[in-house]
């Protein structure tokens, strides 16, 4: 952030400025995502029971919306520039610093994106994602100096300004949509997919079906809830066992991550064609195929409904 200010300093470039004032957005939004990571890396606790995790969300919408204010900055001092052209001083020294500026972001932004993904720190993952679009911005911004400095064409600073304050609004808005996905706990295709596939592939005979099936992430935490089928005729304690078998399926592939609640049902008669326990004296219907649990299947409600995501 110096080093553009200072190359802002040395040129009066609207398109510098507009790089300079991204970075202040920043260094602001890592800072604030340091305090959320730091908060959702507490385990749940009385006050929390589901944890801390929820604060990324509101980081990476923080951080989303202080870009689109930086974006409405640019624009306004890059039409201004347009509508009144003013030559640039020291123009190829202001090259120089931002090019090692933009290496310096390139190298910080593929870091935080990695740690990001390692930890599933939406957080991370944000600002990383925010400091690699200051590199593309910082690109921009040295292609369009360049075609200054070959054409005297002052009024091409202003306009590399104003796309660059198009590029950050776009990136603003996709961070804000993020988090408000994250914070109304939006379903996640992808989570719901894991879990069903991890489900399937420890199935057993007397577990009849599944359905209900949701969850959502706080942070790097994962909460589950499910209904699980089972023989009516089991006893109290022996559906109890069977949904603790379940609960440890799932926080032990979350590595303890996992806040699971399974419901026991009993089986109904409409649940034998799909019931592989064919020793069953209750059974009604013998199994008709052999069905696959996925994730379309499980969230749905016992009677099958669509999907609950578009």
């Amino acid at each position: 952030m110096a080093a553009k200010f200072y190359a802002f300093h040395l040129t009066r470039s609207s398109a510098v400025f507009s790089d300079a004032l991204e970075s202040i957005i920043n260094v602001v939004a890592s800072a604030f995502a340091f305090v959320s990571i730091v908060l959702a890396a507490k385990p749940p606790d009385k006050s929390h029971p589901y944890g801390h995790g929820k604060v990324e969300y509101f980081s990476a919408g923080f951080e989303g919306a202080l870009i689109i204010i930086a974006a409405i900055g640019i624009f306004k001092t890059g039409w201004d520039h347009i509508i009144r052209p003013q030559s640039l001083p020291n123009l190829a020294y202001g090259i120089y610093i931002l090019l090692g500026a933009g290496l310096g972001n390139l190298i910080l932004g593929l870091i935080l994106v990695r740690a990001g993904k390692r930890t599933e720190s939406l957080a991370l993952k944000a600002d990383g994602k925010h400091i690699l679009t200051d590199v593309i911005t910082s690109a921009g911004v040295l292609i369009g100096l360049l075609l200054v400095q070959l054409t005297g064409l002052y009024w091409l600073d202003g306009t590399v300004a104003c796309m660059v304050g198009f590029s950050i609004l776009y990136t603003g808005i996709g961070l804000v949509k993020e988090s408000s996905a994250g914070l109304m706990d939006k379903a996640e295709p992808a989570l719901l997919r894991e879990i069903s596939s991890l489900l399937e592939r420890h199935r057993k005979d007397i577990w009849a079906g599944i359905h209900e099936l949701k969850a959502f992430r706080s942070g790097n935490f994962v909460n589950v809830s499910l209904h699980l089928i089972l023989p009516r005729e089991f006893t109290l304690e022996e559906a109890h066992r069977e949904a603790e078998v379940v609960e440890t399926v799932i926080r032990d592939y979350f590595k303890g991550r996992a806040s699971v609640l399974v419901h026991p049902d009993p089986c109904a008669d409409p649940d034998c064609p799909a019931c592989r326990r064919h020793a069953c004296e209750l059974r009604t219907k013998m199994e008709t195929a052999s069905s696959t649990w996925t994730a379309e299947t499980l969230i749905s409600e016992r009677c099958g409904a669509p999907p609950l995501w578009n």
